[in-house]
């Protein structure tokens, strides 16, 4: 079975946020469980556990290196951004999509789904809002720039809600902010609300999964 899609979208940059600007991580924490506007009740619906995305002490454990009292929310998300960059191995093959984060932070090994999700349960464990995001990387990186892990297939990131800011991307598997070059298909609380393809294939014999993604600047 072969499955194609072709798609022509219109992307743009993000606005920029500085990070020190932003609130404290507690201050934004407790306005999300306060506010009953239409944007906060759905921040507040990505601050519990999923599927996907258990809650433990651990969790909130290794996030407490970047969430120091006081610091504001942006900025302890860039470092917790950075920190799973460089204490986790981009594997391919060492995860499926049953992997739990426990397993993920005994092996310190995995892929871009599961750097998002360990991004997620860290804040979740601290009460503050964060979603999962599908979608896919520019094939080829701008003239200058660095080809970014990923960019051969599906990719996943987290969003924050930063409160006034609205809601910012991070890419944990490349230890960056997501601009015009990612292209978001969907979100949800975990990979399981937004799995670029679902179904069940009845029958007998092995099979094997191939996914290959371009996505390409028009002139």
């Amino acid at each position: 079975m072969r499955v194609e899609a072709e798609s022509e979208v219109v992307v743009e940059r993000p606005p920029a946020a500085a990070a020190s600007a932003t609130p404290t991580w507690e201050t934004l924490r407790d306005r999300v469980h306060g506010d009953l506007s239409d944007a906060g009740l759905a921040a507040h619906g990505m601050i519990f556990e999923s599927p996907h995305v258990g809650l433990s002490p651990a969790l909130a454990a290794y996030a407490a290196a970047s969430f120091a009292p006081g610091r504001p929310f942006l900025d302890a998300a860039l470092d917790l951004m950075a920190r799973i960059h460089r204490d986790f191995e981009y594997r391919p093959g060492a995860t499926c999509i049953y992997t739990e984060l426990s397993q993920l932070l005994a092996d310190r090994r995995g892929v871009c789904q599961d750097f998002a999700h360990l991004g997620i349960g860290c804040l979740r464990a601290l009460g503050l809002p964060a979603r999962y995001v599908s979608g896919y990387l520019c094939t080829q990186p701008p003239p200058g720039g660095v080809r970014l892990t990923g960019a051969d297939a599906s990719h996943a990131w987290l969003s924050l809600y930063c409160g006034e800011a609205g809601w910012i991307d991070l890419d944990p598997t490349n230890d960056r902010l997501v601009d015009e070059h990612y292209v978001t298909l969907a979100f949800g609380r975990d990979y399981g609300d937004v799995s670029p393809i679902k179904g069940v294939i009845l029958g007998g014999g092995a099979h094997t999964v191939e996914v290959g993604v371009d996505v390409e600047p028009l002139g």
